[in-house]
């Protein structure tokens, strides 16, 4: 099995979002943006996939320019191109098309040393969803306390 190092990860999205299915992605990206990925100055808290004319495009997605870079930088806020199987993205419009449902980059790591993406097929949570998941957050936390004051007598 490949070795897998995260950049970052989307935390927000697994809170707003139900995650329904996921899928791994390459991206194209220029050689500044690359080296800047790898350096971890990534920011995408709201960003999303569109899907325009059989392509996967990340919008809202920041990659800060590299700061050893010459005047031939990369624009930090232009949109992406996701690299999935022809077959994997009619899959996506159906499931986008169908059920409502949103594109969302979940993480982005390294594999053999190429940047990935996993793009979650995501539903909105509505208010009390979210304020369930807090409260399973609470009773897990509250379980490890107990279970470790246990362990230490």
């Amino acid at each position: 099995m490949a070795d897998r190092k995260i950049i970052a990860e989307n935390r927000k999205a697994r809170f707003d979002y139900f995650i329904e299915d996921t899928y791994e992605c390459g991206i194209v990206l220029q050689g500044t943006e690359v080296k800047s990925v790898k350096n971890g100055n990534i920011s995408f808290p709201d960003a999303f996939a569109e899907i325009t004319n059989g392509e996967v495009w990340v919008k809202n997605l920041h990659i800060s320019e590299y700061s050893f870079s010459s005047i031939f930088n990369h624009n930090p806020d232009r949109p992406k191109k996701l690299l999935l199987h022809a077959e994997e993205i009619k899959r996506l419009i159906r499931r986008v098309d169908e059920k409502g449902c949103t594109l969302i980059p979940l993480d982005f790591y390294l594999k053999d040393g190429r940047v990935k993406v996993t793009l979650g097929v995501c539903k909105g949570k509505k208010m009390y969803d979210k304020r369930a998941s807090i409260k399973d957050r609470d009773v897990q936390r509250e379980i490890q306390r107990e279970f470790a004051g246990k362990l230490r007598g």
